[in-house]
């Protein structure tokens, strides 16, 4: 993973939205395809994204497969951007 993959991810405005979908729990494709209005194989586009940039990750259980927020990769750029600002005051003063 690496983070122009992630940043091209999320600069993506339904791709943001369905990781605010994913927080609240596992969605299935079709869940998830349901809060938008496009066709099924843009939603799949979007999945291969998300899931291409670590983003989410996907969980078989019998006939579906289900969608969940992968965090560790959020916290890793939520470290970086910590870590960059701290840098940044450290010069300013």
């Amino acid at each position: 993973m690496g983070f122009a993959e992630t940043f091209k991810a999320l600069s993506n405005p339904v791709r943001r939205d369905i990781l605010d979908l994913l927080k609240n729990g596992h969605l299935s494709a079709g869940e998830i395809a349901a809060h938008f209005e496009v066709t099924g194989a843009t939603v799949s586009h979007h999945l291969t994204v998300l899931k291409k940039a670590d983003l989410i990750f996907e969980t078989k259980k019998k006939n579906f497969i289900y969608y969940g927020l992968n965090t560790s990769v959020l916290e890793d750029i939520l470290a970086w951007l910590v870590d960059l600002k701290e840098g940044s005051s450290h010069e300013n003063t």
